[in-house]
């Protein structure tokens, strides 16, 4: 099994200087970036459905930039005016920072994390327990933001308002790569929706996370990489070695 053409199923690298760009460089292998699924808005007739009043909030919290672009693009679909008085909480300052793209960026209304993980937004939710808080969240999402409001005793609601779909190949595509890189298991499924006579024979499969190794297996596919691992903790180091290893 020689790697000549690897499919990465991630958005390309905008820095010159990313891992995958010195990984091709290296070994000679040609590497595609090429997402498999795509997220999209609830247009405003499906998001009047689930009821609720963005303006009942005073709060919002965002957990990635996506959740920012499609609550600002709804509330303009819907005709509602964001009251200046409006507080948002972000897992990260990379997040914070974004909303400047759709409102002035004051920093008595905006709070973030240090860690990007939500248990770290926690305490500075917790702070001011007063506010309504609204949740914009993706169709698939677990319930790790309710669970840790709830046990804290926080009023908030949750808001479906982008969904996750397959971002479907057309005939003009080629697929004949020698080995595919998933992140997620919606990239898996949206796999075997777009090849439903998908037959893997030699074409290595890597996948990172544990939710990702499990959908590649539950689809009976073969994993020949899995990452992170202690020696490889990024898919770029994990991908590396593989090539290595095959390319002798």
């Amino acid at each position: 099994m020689k790697i000549k053409k690897v499919l990465v199923s991630q958005p390309k690298p905008t820095s010159e200087k990313s891992p995958y760009f010195d990984i091709a460089e290296k070994y000679g292998v040609k590497i595609d970036f090429r997402p498999f699924i795509k997220v999209e808005s609830l247009s405003a007739k499906e998001f009047r459905q689930q009821k609720i009043s963005i303006l009942n909030h005073t709060a919002v919290v965002f957990t990635s930039r996506h959740a920012i672009d499609h609550f600002f693009n709804l509330c303009t679909e819907l005709r509602v005016t964001i009251p200046e008085t409006m507080k948002y909480f972000c897992t990260s300052e990379t997040i914070a920072l974004y909303i400047q793209k759709y409102v002035q960026y004051r920093k008595r209304k905006v709070f973030f994390g240090a860690t990007g993980k939500f248990a770290d937004l926690v305490p500075l939710i917790v702070k001011h327990s007063s506010e309504k808080y609204l949740i914009p969240m993706s169709d698939v999402h677990n319930d790790e933001v309710k669970d840790l409001l709830d046990k804290h005793h926080i009023q908030h609601t949750e808001a479906v308002m982008y969904r996750t779909v397959s971002n479907d190949f057309t005939p003009e595509e080629q697929f004949d790569y020698d080995m595919l890189i998933f992140f997620s298991p919606a990239g898996i499924q949206s796999l075997m929706k777009n090849f439903p006579k998908f037959e893997q024979k030699d074409i290595a499969i890597g996948s990172f996370g544990p939710t990702t190794a499990k959908a590649v297996k539950d689809a009976g596919l073969r994993l020949d990489l899995e990452a992170p691992t202690v020696s490889a903790p990024s898919m770029p180091a994990a991908l590396d070695m593989f090539i290595r290893e095959h390319n002798k």
